[in-house]
């Protein structure tokens, strides 16, 4: 069982990292925290993995700010594979990936969009920590007693504005995933429910 667990969470992890460095090699805009985490390693360096780590364990701490509890330590594990992965991607497998005229770059950000909803909705199956930003929707929710729909636009808004501060690329990519990440992932989720549900009951057999 564990190990169907951590199957489904570092695969996931690193099918989701794929999405995410395909989407902003695309160069029409990421998502908000991705354009964030672009942004950063544009103005101060580092690369976007390392600012992927960095960022994540701050929104960790501010999530644990609004919900006056401990910080969810465990949650590191994810965010350091996640941004592992994404520099294993960006820098060794598309660092010369340039795509020239927009309905390339359109191709390319919708394929990454649907990567990344197929490893979000696989890595969920294992409900291992999620990553901060993932618990930041809930931290808002709980804390402002907010319903989920309008803490994560205020999560996503954060993240916008903040990418916007530090130049990270905002364009119509950032519009396509903060629309459509939601209902892809659910797209899939059923079919990783089952695959899921359906190995561990081969596994109990």
């Amino acid at each position: 069982m564990i190990i169907r667990r951590i199957l489904f969470y570092s695969i996931g992890l690193f099918i989701l990292s794929l999405g995410i460095s395909l989407m902003i090699k695309a160069d029409i805009g990421a998502g908000a925290w991705d354009a964030l985490n672009v942004g950063l390693s544009e103005t101060f360096g580092l690369t976007v993995g390392n600012w992927v780590i960095i960022v994540g364990s701050i929104v960790m701490l501010v999530n644990a700010l609004l919900l006056m509890v401990r910080p969810a330590f465990l949650a590191i594990g994810t965010i350091v594979l996640i941004g592992f992965f994404i520099d294993f991607w960006m820098l060794f497998i598309f660092n010369n990936l340039l795509p020239v005229g927009f309905l390339l770059k359109l191709v390319i950000f919708i394929v990454g969009l649907v990567i990344a909803s197929i490893g979000i909705a696989a890595y969920l199956q294992a409900k291992f920590p999620l990553s901060p930003l993932d618990n930041l929707m809930l931290a808002i929710s709980k804390r402002f007693k907010l319903k989920v729909g309008i803490a994560k636009t205020i999560a996503e808004l954060t993240g916008l504005l903040l990418a916007f501060i530090f130049h990270g690329p905002i364009g119509i990519g950032t519009l396509l995933c903060t629309i459509g990440i939601g209902p892809v992932i659910q797209f899939f989720f059923p079919f990783f429910e089952r695959l899921y549900a359906s190995g561990s009951k081969a596994s109990t057999e």
